[in-house]
């Protein structure tokens, strides 16, 4: 059986963020450069690889400032570590919604997370090619990943919390 292959419209793609900031409200930020590639045996995606991977220097959460210390070795250190990878096998499904397992690592640290994935369909582009879309969404705990830096707040609470919940949408063209 051949292989298809499908690549990011990166026009249509979003991958972002969102972190507790003192506990009261979340701070959400976004990857603007990132790439993913699948390749498919069937046209359901239930045999697939999935390759994912985001440029950590053009995180953006609106402010400058923050987004520098992020940035730095506190947090994602994107000097030593530029990228953030994700590599998943086959998305399981159960009508349009779906479980893709695989290995996220952030800072050189590898650790299995679970996305869960809603297919938005197949249709065809103007110039025929044909779409898939796709949203997902997970949440890791960061300190799993290294990014351990906080600060206590007066009230004894923390700056950050340890939950990050990752979400995204995507439009995948086969080659």
């Amino acid at each position: 059986m051949s292989k298809n292959k499908w690549i990011l419209d990166s026009s249509y793609g979003e991958v972002q963020f969102k972190v507790k900031y003192l506990m009261i409200s979340n701070v959400i930020g976004r990857f603007k450069r990132f790439d993913l590639m699948v390749e498919t045996e069937n046209r359901d995606f239930s045999s697939s690889k999935v390759v994912f991977t985001a440029d950590v220097d053009s995180l953006d959460t609106d402010d400058h400032q923050r987004d520098g210390h992020l940035k730095s070795s506190d947090f994602f250190d994107v000097a030593n570590f530029p990228h953030i990878h994700f590599e998943a096998g086959s998305i399981v499904f159960e009508g349009d919604e779906g479980v893709l397992n695989g290995q996220l690592t952030i800072r050189d640290i590898t650790k299995p997370i679970t996305l869960n994935v809603d297919f938005g369909g197949f249709n065809r582009d103007s110039l025929g090619k044909l779409r898939a879309g796709f949203s997902f969404k997970c949440k890791i705990n960061r300190k799993d990943f290294g990014l351990n830096w906080n600060t206590i707040l007066n009230d004894g609470g923390i700056m950050v919390g340890n939950d990050v919940k990752i979400s995204g949408e995507v439009q995948l063209i086969k080659q």
